[in-house]
């Protein structure tokens, strides 16, 4: 829970969700159901939304260990895109040209699906398809993003997937220091998180299932979830945790949590939006490794976030890793340095979450026929809309569907586990660093990053 005991002072997204966040109750016992839900996040969500209006005579209990959407699906940045965390190139190395093809079509459509069920169930996400602007803000970033395009065309995807702009054509999108250009996608839609998914929740509960909150799911076993209020019994058992999955036993090292961290500036007015750009709420980052992620929300707050937080020892998460005051102060130089225009401005809330890495930073979705266990994870912080891919292709999964979902490459992957301490906690924080140095190397050779070069295979 928060440093408060409050859902609602968890993030800016929290305190304005506009929902009560009185908890549900909690399981009452020991019972049974066709399908259990580990997670009410957006994963578990999506799960329950589809298996409902595909079967509306299914059992479905959606089991959740604080309040619907407590974790990353209420508090991240943001971004309704359709990257997916593994290339198509790695893609392609087991499923082929064809199927890594057929992945990222999945995800472009998954944006619109997000916002297309938002819209029918009269859920306002505050949401803006404005797309996607990634600066080059230096010599080696420009190579990067002229680099990304080149390898977009070599797979045949056109400018209507992804397009290299010009240092005056990014400046009217997004005007930044230093900047020479971009690369601009429209396959992404600004939203507020918390909304959607306290929507969604809503959503699930109109179509029956059964949302029980405070309910710890202590073990995931076959045919049952075991809480600290009794088992669940079910014949399909799904795993929706992220980056709380260590927590259950005998999965401490299948995910490993990683925190991102963010700030929101107070609102700003006309004249500096005027300054900054975004008019079309685009989201934005640039081309550095370390990432960093940004979107203008529906009252003209800016919203900033980026890696940098440590791994914590044997992939803890605890409400006082979700604020790093270094962290923030980074981040708050980070952006007046990226736009002078802000030095001075107040920033009005700072927050963080873990987010799931899996070993070969792959997301995965599938289900085990001989235990009846699901799963779904792995997002490396782009989940809004990979959680709905995965949501569709689990209902399919549980139903027994033969469809284009269910033969995507992501299907069925298994990813190794993750080393034991203490060489986990050594490598994640020294990669972490690694894109740090790389971009002060960059800065000061003015050259693509031999450190960067060399850390990218552990990186995925």
């Amino acid at each position: 829970m928060s440093a408060t005991g409050r859902p609602d002072r968890l993030s800016l997204w929290h305190e304005t969700a506009g929902d009560d966040w009185t908890p549900r109750p909690s399981l009452p016992g020991s019972t049974d159901v066709d399908v259990a839900i580990v997670g009410a996040g957006y994963t578990g969500l999506w799960t329950a939304y589809y298996l409902a209006e595909a079967d509306p005579t299914l059992r479905i209990a959606v089991l959740e260990a604080e309040v619907a959407g407590f974790g990353a699906s209420g508090r991240n940045g943001g971004w309704c895109s359709a990257l997916f965390p593994a290339s198509l190139d790695t893609l392609a190395a087991t499923a082929g040209r064809s199927g890594a093809l057929a992945q990222h079509a999945a995800m472009r459509d998954s944006v619109a699906e997000v916002l297309r069920v938002a819209d029918a169930e009269g859920i306002d996400a505050q949401a803006a398809h404005g797309g996607t602007v990634v600066l080059a803000r230096s010599r080696p970033q420009w190579q990067r993003a002229r680099r990304e395009v080149a390898h977009a065309r070599s797979w045949g995807r056109g400018e209507d997937d992804v397009v290299l702009l010009d240092a005056a054509t990014a400046r009217a999108r997004l005007d930044a220091a230093d900047t020479r250009g971009a690369t601009f996608t429209p396959d992404c839609a600004a939203i507020h998180p918390a909304r959607l998914v306290r929507g969604l929740a809503r959503a699930v509960e109109a179509r029956g299932v059964r949302l029980y909150e405070n309910t710890r799911v202590r073990r995931i076993e076959p045919g049952v979830a075991i809480t600290e209020h009794g088992d669940v019994r079910a014949e399909v058992v799904v795993r929706a945790t992220e980056g709380y999955t260590p927590g259950l036993a005998g999965l401490e090292r299948a995910i490993v949590p990683v925190y991102s961290l963010i700030i929101a500036t107070e609102p700003l007015s006309a004249a500096t939006w005027e300054r900054i750009g975004l008019r079309e709420r685009e989201t934005f980052s640039d081309h550095r490794h370390l990432i960093v992620y940004g979107q203008r929300t529906a009252d003209d707050r800016l919203v900033f976030g980026g890696r940098g937080a440590p791994y914590h020892w044997r992939s803890r998460v605890r409400p006082e890793f979700d604020r790093d005051t270094d962290v923030f102060a980074g981040l708050y130089a980070t952006l007046v340095e990226m736009f002078p225009v802000l030095a001075g401005t107040a920033v009005t809330h700072a927050w963080g979450g873990a987010l799931g890495i899996a070993r070969d930073w792959q997301a995965s979705v599938g289900l085990d026929r001989t235990t009846g266990l699901a799963w779904a994870g792995g997002y490396v912080g782009d989940g809004v809309s990979t959680t709905n891919l995965a949501g569709r292709t689990l209902c399919d999964l549980v139903l027994r569907r033969e469809s284009e979902l269910t033969r995507l490459p992501w299907v069925g992957h298994r990813s190794p586990e993750w080393e034991r301490e203490p060489l986990r906690w050594l490598g994640i924080n020294l990669g972490l660093r690694a894109m740090t140095w790389a971009d002060a190397e960059e800065s000061v050779t003015r050259s693509p990053s031999l450190l960067a070069k060399a850390v990218a295979p552990l990186l995925g």
